[in-house]
């Protein structure tokens, strides 16, 4: 099979097809989407090396459950020795021996084929189409912070970033029934979340400041210190960025405003799949570009120009 790999370059390769082990499928890749932490990686974030790739849907082809063969599933990524303490108790996301992915010991979604166990699959119904289906994961990440936050006790909130993810918590966030104001540094892409029903202004003369809630999706390392600024005395700061780059950051406003800060990463696929299902939360103005598989590293580099929304790449 053809596939993506990075081990301190971007190469298309041939490779072995993989065997699924028990209790796994094997999943023909129909569409996978290039996230900005797949960008990191080949940045040097968490020093992967392997096949990239972690949003994805794809076709169930081989699997000890014969009713999933021919199935279209979404897969968790994280996963888990399903014998430590954090997987008894269903969190398989902070197994301390954990493989990922696509980022962490485990190959990714830039390929033709992939093997995953069951228990992480979860399947795509008919009205969700394959490239709506590719954000799964990082819708799951956005309505994460519903399932860590009670949304009720704020009465202003703030996403800072206009990207994939930041445009993804804000519609989920505003969903919920939030008032909901996204920042971000490009208005072409703000233009496009005001198409999605979003408040949304520059950073450049915002007034946004003492948020009770600010959400940071900038994907940048100096992201933060501006999302502390923004936060009110004793507000809550929820940090959705990872970045390879180092960055000095002013950590005394969590102190000085005793500020409550959140990291918040992946989150509930059945929820995306339902919020997708019902169109509660639109994607399709966040596609940005398709490529074939064959094209992947014009895929990746499309995506690393600042400003691009969602680059996706399709399976033969």
């Amino acid at each position: 099979m053809r596939a993506l790999i990075f081990d301190g370059e971007l190469r298309l390769e041939s490779l072995s097809c993989p065997v699924p082990a028990a209790g796994e499928a094997l999943i023909r890749v129909l569409a996978a989407g290039v996230c900005g932490t797949d960008l990191e990686i080949t940045r040097g974030y968490k020093g992967f090396s392997g096949v990239l790739g972690h949003e994805f849907v794809g076709e169930v082809t081989e699997c000890e459950d014969t009713s999933l063969v021919g199935h279209r599933v979404c897969g968790e990524i994280n996963i888990g020795c399903r014998q430590c303490d954090w997987c008894r108790s269903g969190v398989q996301g902070h197994c301390p021996h954990r493989t990922v992915v696509g980022i962490l010991n485990r190959p990714g979604t830039f390929a033709e084929y992939l093997t995953l166990p069951v228990a992480n699959l979860h399947r795509v119904p008919p009205q969700v189409g394959d490239l709506e289906a590719v954000f799964v994961e990082p819708l799951a990440a956005a309505l994460e912070i519903l399932e860590q936050l009670d949304i009720g006790e704020y009465q202003r909130v703030v996403v800072l970033g206009d990207g994939k993810l930041g445009m993804l918590c804000a519609q989920a966030l505003s969903a919920a029934g939030a008032n909901v104001l996204l920042v971000g540094r490009h208005e072409r892409k703000l233009a496009i979340a005001r198409q999605l029903g979003l408040r949304a202004q520059p950073v450049s003369g915002s007034s946004a400041s003492d948020a009770d809630l600010v959400v940071e999706a900038t994907g940048s390392a100096l992201g933060l210190e501006q999302a502390m600024h923004m936060t009110k005395p004793r507000g809550t700061l929820v940090m959705k960025s990872t970045v390879a780059s180092p960055a000095a950051v002013d950590w005394s406003p969590v102190v000085v405003k005793e500020l409550r800060l959140i990291g918040s990463r992946c989150g509930p696929f059945s929820r995306a799949i339902e919020a997708l299902s019902a169109d509660a939360i639109r994607v399709g103005p966040l596609i940005e570009a398709v490529y074939p598989l064959e094209q992947a590293i014009a895929a990746i580099d499309r995506a690393a120009v600042p400003g691009t929304l969602k680059v996706i790449l399709r399976g033969p």
